[in-house]
């Protein structure tokens, strides 16, 4: 085979956190990885972001040998209130019996401890994928690139990162909204405590990470650009307007924004290819969902083909992987569209609805239970 061809089990497309989880899950099983990305290697030590971590993926982290405890605070409890309305819920780890409900990490420091874990897998950074065909044979990825081979042949391809525009398989609903990201101080400090404030805007959360909170700040798009342009002591001001009295904030660091869409692809397995994480699903980052659905893809993935004692594209392997996928992909794109929509009308009515639910949720025990439960593990519930 010529030099500019390279053969390989299963390449993913994608080497973030999540394709990066799945190439660590598959390195001591029998398949030959190949990790593909269109940047430079450690071009995400620069990311701004922090990611919601919840129990359980740490739990899979860990057994990945990938799990970075100095870098990650730990959630204790989650406070969840409206804005303008009455009832609110307190969800505590202690009564789940666990440490933390979960943990937040900045994206840089997850990735540079998956790097480091994966060091024996074969990567290529910097290249462009031109197209992905696939048959009954094999599957076939042609590349552009510096160092990067013409071609790979693989038996499985698995998509990783993204979506492509205009993907008829893929459903997307954009909510008119943005998310103002930075890390503020607060006064006092946050023992450890996370805040899901809904407002009219939207839904407003702060994260602890370190000493400061990691701010996610929903607001319509022209707003969003209006809070970019503040300086500090004004964007501090509308933080303060918009959270309540509850807290006050003392300092901010850089602040970015972004978009917000539910995208879902229909279908998670074609011809010996599948598709995991923002590939195949991208969500509202209230309640800090995405990552750990699209982490939950990469460990079942896994689990399939290590599992499988036929080739890595076998489409009995890959229905299994799609049909254990379904209820956990449903409930979890469900449970976020939903407190999207429920609390994104601020109608009087409405409001007082949502406080019912809210103080039927802190004074229900299995209720409360429940939804912990579904936000640490997902909608099995497992590990």
């Amino acid at each position: 085979m010529s030099e500019n061809v390279l053969s390989v089990d299963v390449a993913i497309v994608g080497a973030g956190p999540v394709g990066m989880s799945l190439a660590l899950a598959l390195a001591d099983g029998r398949h030959r990885v190949l990790l593909l990305d269109n940047r430079q290697r450690h071009a995400g030590a620069s990311d701004p972001r922090a990611l919601a971590l919840a129990h359980g993926t740490r739990q899979i982290m860990e057994r990945l040998g990938a799990w970075n405890a100095g870098a990650a605070t730990s959630i204790d409890s989650i406070h969840i209130s409206q804005r303008g309305g009455f009832g609110r819920t307190l969800i505590d780890s202690r009564e789940h019996g666990i440490d933390a409900l979960g943990y937040v990490m900045r994206y840089r420091d997850l990735l540079a401890a998956l790097d480091a874990a994966i060091e024996p897998v074969r990567r290529v950074y910097d290249c462009r994928v031109g197209s992905v065909t696939a048959d009954s044979d094999a599957a076939e990825i042609t590349l552009s690139g510096d160092g990067a081979p013409q071609r790979v042949v693989a038996s499985l391809v698995v998509h990783a990162e993204g979506s492509a525009a205009g993907d008829p398989d893929v459903r997307v609903c954009d909510y008119r909204q943005h998310a103002v990201v930075a890390e503020v101080r607060p006064l006092p400090g946050h023992g450890h405590r996370a805040w899901e404030r809904f407002t009219p805007d939207g839904p407003l959360a702060l994260l602890p990470l370190g000493d400061d909170y990691s701010l996610v700040f929903t607001v319509p798009p022209e707003k969003a650009a209006a809070l970019l342009d503040l300086d500090e002591s004004c964007f501090l001001a509308a933080l303060r307007k918009q959270f309540g009295r509850r807290l006050d904030f003392v300092a901010s660091g850089p602040r970015a924004s972004f978009p917000l869409a539910l995208r879902v692809r229909q279908h998670l397995v074609g011809t010996r290819q599948a598709w995991i994480g923002n590939a195949a699903q991208s969500l509202h980052p209230v309640s800090g969902q995405g990552f750990n659905l699209g982490l939950r893809d990469a460990w079942e993935l896994a689990s399939a083909l290590l599992a499988s004692d036929g080739e890595a594209g076998d489409e009995r392997t890959l229905a299994a992987y799609a049909a254990g996928r379904e209820l956990d992909r449903k409930a979890s794109i469900a449970f976020t569209d939903g407190i999207v929509r429920i609390f994104g009308n601020d109608l009087a009515p409405l409001r007082a609805a949502r406080g019912a639910g809210l103080l039927a949720l802190d004074l229900v025990p299995p209720l409360r239970h429940f939804v912990a439960r579904r936000m640490i593990w997902g909608a099995r519930a497992w590990p």
